[in-house]
């Protein structure tokens, strides 16, 4: 026989325990159902299997569990991202109040949608050119200012900022807090990073979060998101922290830190290993200058022990000497030359003497001149009574022809000196 009980009403409540127990009878009444989904959580623990499925269309999840006597109805190579499909029952606990999905079985359907689609996003903005190396830019050694955008008051947060200042105490932060998870994430982050890229003073950006599971990280493969951070003028650090299946934004990044405490090491020098590297600097420079210094010095004792230079005056001395040959050897080679010439202008001097006019008329002969200044060579160019210039050694006479004569002794003429003084007649030969 069923004992049928009443409703519940004000003057007659149920106990919790009856509620509880009627929520479980109807739930066992649904059965096992056949449902798809994506894993977006993968715990083990105790050889049992905790995870969250997600609808593949709607943001609605459910958490699961495989106990570990139906676990060889499982593929061991499961994992987060796995698009599949389950046998689930779900189970009310009553002594907790909770309901989970108790699964008996579950196999492959292929890879995630999610997944799917980041790997089509990821291809598409690699063609593009948005993961290319070549557009990366290079954090400065020493950034003044530090845009950091991260959950507020997160460990993430304290990490960096804490990291940071042990490493170099002056460094100075502009942290813009956003939702680090969930619907408002990709908006608030995006807006947080282009405000951040916008101020003049910030030399470098870095996006930290403390890691999550796959479900939790998906706005940071947001398409919006990553192409904001390409597009940023200012270095972006990403530091989100989960080494598998890393979000768009790692690749996108000018730089990838695996986690804030990391991203803190690789923008902010560590003070110490700086001054430290300084002072090997200024030893080794120290060192190459003295040996610099040490070298020049053996080289100048070198070139001042030369004799040259220890005694300078040889040079002079040798120089000197070489002088005074010089001089001697040009002085006779001048007087040489002199004595040549002086040779040869005797011998020109000789033949010029040998024939000239006046050594003929030095030996005794005389040249007749007629008036017009022709030299006579025939008697019978002059007739009788013409006028005649007789040039002898000492001097000019003035003659008159008196006519040709027979040969025989020299004819006489009536001459005159050039003074008009009766002088002896003077014949041509």
């Amino acid at each position: 026989m069923t004992i049928v009980t009443p409703p519940p009403t004000a003057d007659a409540p149920w106990p919790v325990g009856l509620l509880a127990g009627k929520v479980r009878d109807w739930i066992d009444r649904l059965g096992t159902a056949w449902v798809e989904g994506q894993i977006t959580q993968w715990n083990v623990s105790g050889g049992n299997v905790y995870g969250k499925l997600r609808d593949l269309e709607q943001d609605v999840t459910v958490s699961f569990s495989i106990w570990s006597s139906v676990r060889s109805r499982v593929p061991a190579d499961l994992k987060q991202g796995d698009r599949v499909i389950a046998a689930v029952k779900p189970n009310y606990w009553v002594k907790g109040g909770s309901l989970t999905m108790q699964v008996f079985e579950m196999r492959h359907v292929g890879l995630g949608d999610l997944l799917e689609r980041l790997e089509r996003l990821r291809a598409q903005l690699a063609a593009e050119g948005l993961f290319s190396p070549d557009r990366k830019k290079r954090p400065p050694f020493l950034p003044q200012c530090i845009g950091l955008v991260t959950g507020r008051d997160s460990d993430a947060e304290k990490d960096v900022l804490r990291n940071a200042q042990l490493r170099w105490p002056s460094v100075t932060f502009r942290v813009v807090h956003a939702a680090v998870q969930g619907d408002r994430s990709v908006g608030e982050v995006t807006a947080a990073v282009q405000q951040l890229d916008a101020d003049p003073e910030v030399d470098v950006i870095i996006v930290a979060r403390g890691g999550g599971d796959f479900q939790n990280l998906l706005g940071f493969s947001d398409e919006s998101l990553v192409r904001a951070v390409a597009a940023c003028t200012t270095p972006v650090v990403s530091a989100i922290g989960h080494e598998a299946d890393r979000p768009l934004l790692d690749d996108v990044a000018d730089l990838r830190a695996s986690t804030p405490t990391d991203a803190a090491k690789r923008v902010v020098p560590d003070v110490n290993e700086e001054l430290s590297r300084v002072q090997q600097a200024r030893s080794r420079i120290g060192v190459r200058l003295n040996q610099i210094v040490s070298t020049e010095i053996d080289r100048l004792e070198q070139v001042r022990s030369r004799p040259v230079l220890a005694s300078p005056q040889t040079l002079v001395d040798v120089r000197a000497d070489e002088v005074v040959r010089a001089v001697a050897r040009g002085e006779e080679l001048v007087a040489r030359a002199v004595e040549r010439a002086h040779t040869r202008v005797s011998e020109l001097t000789a033949q010029l003497r040998a024939l000239s006019p006046q050594g003929t008329l030095r030996r005794g002969y005389s040249i007749v001149q007629l008036p017009g200044g022709g030299v006579l060579r025939d008697p019978a160019d002059a007739p009788e009574s013409t006028p005649l210039v007789l040039t002898v050694e000492g001097g000019a006479l003035q003659a008159v022809s008196t006519g040709a004569s027979s040969p025989g002794p020299a004819s006489s003429a009536s001459s005159s000196s050039s003074s008009d003084a009766a002088s002896p007649a003077s014949t041509s030969r």
